[in-house]
């Protein structure tokens, strides 16, 4: 997976002030930035408004640092009556180093909804 090959979801470079007391981004801050890929995945495939149910099997294999480009990638690797699972990985470029290192992955879950709030089938393709 590449930036040669597709584009992400979102492409970002965190601040300083995303930092924890180690220099390094926090992980909350990935986190957040996945759910929102996540959710553009998701809502493009329910043709609607979807939320977050749960984060599955989430990986941090290395830091981000302040200076890195972040890009996220997804795919919809199940899609229930109501739910999809996507799958998100994080791949970093160090400062002005092209090489692509993949620092998180994990699967979120997101449920399709209607304007009350409550679950509705995601629609056939």
């Amino acid at each position: 997976m590449t930036a040669e090959f597709r584009d992400p979801i979102i492409r970002t470079a965190p601040l300083p002030r995303d930092c924890n007391n180690n220099g390094d981004i926090f992980g909350g801050w990935v986190l957040s930035q996945m759910d929102i890929a996540g959710g553009v995945i998701a809502a493009r495939r329910a043709k609607g408004r979807v939320v977050t149910v749960a984060v599955e099997a989430m990986t941090f294999h290395q830091p981000i640092k302040t200076g890195d480009v972040v890009s996220i990638y997804g795919d919809i690797i199940k899609i229930g009556r109501t739910s999809m699972h996507i799958k998100l990985t994080t791949i970093v470029a160090r400062k002005l180093d092209p090489a692509e290192i993949k620092v998180t992955e994990g699967t979120y879950i997101f449920v399709a909804i209607d304007d009350e709030g409550n679950p509705r089938e995601v629609p056939a393709e």
